[in-house]
């Protein structure tokens, strides 16, 4: 049965619009085997002609196949088929900046919540510009929805302002855009501040605090700023440093880590030299997860709730309504303080 028939044949059932006639006979085409990858569907013009509808009727079918993956639209030249998983709901692309430990519990939260009937594709821009830039353009166009961390350089504004804004969710970092998009995410500078204030008592109990935090990290300029201003503030003998070396870990400092290399140096060094964690050494982390929780007694972190974070987009992802929210950023207390 050709694609025409398909349709014409829908319009008998009286619980389905111009719309859903239009969309429903596509992907039962497409099941039928009667339309493949790379088949073209017919232009607007000539659906218009063959079934009478209105052309916005054809082009918001149309795009509605485009936001399930299964079309795609090539300038000038038309529509044509791309895939044939009709089951799925939505073609969702997720942007992050690598598949770390926080950031994997926040995409199997993500993916759990959605289901099996939205299609994820996973992205990491590793706080590259130029890379951020390549992937934007391979997938532009080509996704129902994009949920993007974004990397804090205004060059990619651009690129985030050509997603309409119903289909765009921004996510971990805050960046400013014109007020119809949405977004999920952190505010980092103030939060950390006040973070680092509660354990004023517990910081005032060692010699120093060392932040370390690898130069090609992708940690935000707000947590640097913040640890700053914490230790003029209150006059907490401390520095920034940019690697730890094996063997130079010492008693009654505290290690504050913006990323978690480091940190499990610096927990084997305190296992060979049989230092109490808590007691000979402080140890404070960003960006809290299950291992630790258990690790070394638990390690105490300032962290957003990346699992909360992930229900929150799903449910964009699933009803779209203009959301504005800035997470929290929680001090979790556990044995390393």
């Amino acid at each position: 049965m050709s694609l025409i028939q398909k349709i014409k044949q829908l319009e008998r059932v009286n619980t389905l619009s111009k719309h859903e006639q239009l969309v429903q006979g596509i992907m039962e085409t497409i099941d039928a085997g009667d339309l493949k990858i790379g088949d073209q569907l017919p232009s607007i013009n000539a659906m218009v002609a063959e079934l009478g509808f209105a052309r916005k009727t054809i082009v918001k079918a149309y795009e509605e196949l485009k936001d399930r993956g299964l079309v795609e639209s090539k300038r000038l030249k038309g529509y044509f088929i791309i895939s044939q998983e009709t089951k799925v709901k939505l073609k969702v692309a997720l942007l992050l900046f690598a598949f770390k430990n926080f950031q994997e519990e926040f995409y199997n939260t993500f993916r759990k919540e959605l289901g099996k009937r939205f299609q994820i594709d996973v992205f990491f821009h590793h706080n590259n510009v130029s890379v951020f830039e390549t992937i934007f353009n391979n997938i532009s166009g080509k996704y129902g929805m994009y949920v993007v961390a974004p990397i804090p350089d205004i060059s990619i504004k651009p690129l985030l302002l050509s997603i309409e804004p119903s289909k765009l969710l921004i996510i971990d970092r805050y960046f400013s855009l014109p007020e119809t998009y949405s977004y999920i995410s952190q505010v980092f500078e103030d939060s950390m501040y006040s973070r680092l204030v509660e354990l004023l008592p517990k910081i005032k109990s060692y010699k120093k605090m060392l932040l370390i935090a690898s130069e090609d990290s992708y940690y935000p300029q707000g947590t640097l700023k913040a640890f700053q201003r914490f230790l003029d503030d209150f006059d907490v003998k401390g520095s920034i440093q940019h690697s730890y070396v094996r063997g130079t870990l010492r008693k009654r400092n505290l290690y504050f880590f913006i990323g978690d290399s480091f940190l499990w140096e610096v927990l084997k060094d305190c296992r060979s030299n049989e230092y109490i964690v808590g007691n000979d050494v402080g140890i404070l982390s960003c960006d809290d997860h299950i291992v630790k929780e258990i690790v070394f007694g638990g390690i105490t972190t300032i962290s957003t709730d990346f699992r909360e974070m992930a229900v929150k987009a799903a449910n964009y992802v699933k009803n779209p309504v203009l959301t504005q929210e800035i997470m929290a950023i929680d001090l979790i207390k556990r044995n390393s303080l």
